[in-house]
């Protein structure tokens, strides 16, 4: 699996929601003793985190 060509933070919201279910698809398909899981773990909680920001901020109110 690729990282995605910016960091996450500059990523469209498209682009965040499918590199997320990348992650998502492919922590599924890993074995639970395979080495690679906690960077992939460690990507989602990134992914998950800058979504969860941007969920905040659009919701804060807008100052006219």
């Amino acid at each position: 699996m690729q990282p995605p060509p910016h960091p996450t933070s500059q990523l469209t919201t498209y682009e965040l929601r499918d590199y997320r279910r990348e992650l998502e698809h492919a922590l599924k398909t890993l074995p639970d003793h395979a080495t690679v899981r906690a960077q992939l773990q460690a990507r989602l909680a990134e992914v998950l985190a800058e979504q969860e920001s941007r969920s905040q901020a659009a919701k804060m109110p807008h100052l006219p």
